[in-house]
């Protein structure tokens, strides 16, 4: 069956869990145990990345449970974890790379229950700036393929040295999606590059934060896209969605609750929320959380 437009986009948040979203976009009274549920129903969101596993592995007890709690269209995108895209090389020549076949082992075992209740989208690798392509990186994609075989895989550059027919082409064999990333137009960091290369589409919203390279982890994603700003990724990547089974649209500007904002206003840029319930309407009208210039000011009423 050919999915139908609005079935082709997934649009969520990178995480849905920081300290800084209560009493801004999330209630104050909220608890967390009951974050995800609130997400995925009162806020309407059919997707997320789930960041954690990448500071540690996942565990099959907390996926199972994770599944529990969303309804059965809802989709879990799962980052890898650190050993299996940064912490890969003997050394700090990085040419030799480490035996990473118990890191994807377990990784796996850990994501199994997403997959078996039919709730698991694509895995996520996001490899660091410092992951440049040469032969033995181009092997190790070919690698991890192998090792997430029966997954659908999506890679992510840092690297502005990846945006090369070359790399395009080795996903494209390989049955690799590419991640589409919109982040500061700093030198030596990936560009946009609105591009499919399989049948997943993939836009990850990092921000526009000018001082990306001089500031803090937490800091360097602090932005708030515009609704201008917005509207012309979505033209960008019309092409991308016609072209794709399913496209994610994916906010990493998280401080402050910025990313579930943006999520909320793509929504609606893309026909897929025309009124607003009581939790999208606090989401996007708390006082304190929006600037004077905000695109949803006014749009909650």
């Amino acid at each position: 069956m050919v999915p139908s437009e609005a079935e082709k986009y997934r649009i969520g948040t990178s995480g849905y869990q920081f300290p800084d979203w209560f009493g801004t976009v999330y209630p104050p009274s909220l608890r967390q145990r009951k974050v995800l549920e609130y997400y995925a129903n009162s806020l309407g969101l059919d997707t997320v990345e789930v960041n954690y596993t990448y500071y540690r592995l996942p565990s099959p007890r907390t996926s199972e449970a994770m599944a529990r709690k969303v309804p059965d269209d809802f989709e879990f995108v799962v980052r890898s974890f650190s050993g299996m895209t940064h912490d890969i090389w003997e050394g700090t020549d990085r040419k030799t790379l480490k035996d990473t076949t118990e890191v994807f082992d377990q990784f796996v075992q850990g994501i199994l229950p997403f997959k078996e209740a039919g709730k698991l989208g694509p895995v996520l690798l996001q490899f660091p700036y410092s992951f440049w392509p040469n032969r033995v990186t181009y092997d190790y994609l070919k690698w991890c393929r192998e090792k997430l075989q029966n997954f659908d895989v999506v890679v992510e550059f840092r690297n502005r040295a990846w945006n090369r027919p070359s790399a395009f082409q080795l996903l494209r064999e390989l049955g690799m999606g590419y991640c589409i990333v919109d982040e500061p137009k700093l030198k030596g960091l990936h560009p946009f590059v609105p591009v499919a290369t399989s049948k997943t589409g993939y836009v990850r919203f990092h921000g526009r934060n000018p001082r990306w390279l001089d500031s803090s982890k937490d800091d360097r994603y602090d932005y708030l896209y515009s609704e201008e700003e917005l509207d012309e990724i979505i033209d960008a990547v019309k092409g991308v969605v016609r072209d794709t089974n399913r496209t994610y649209f994916f906010f990493n500007n998280c401080p402050r609750g910025q990313a579930l904002i943006n999520a909320l206003v793509f929504k609606r840029l893309v026909g897929l929320l025309e009124e607003l319930n009581a939790a999208q309407e606090f989401a996007l009208s708390n006082p304190g959380t929006l600037p004077e210039t905000s695109p949803v000011s006014g749009s909650a009423s």
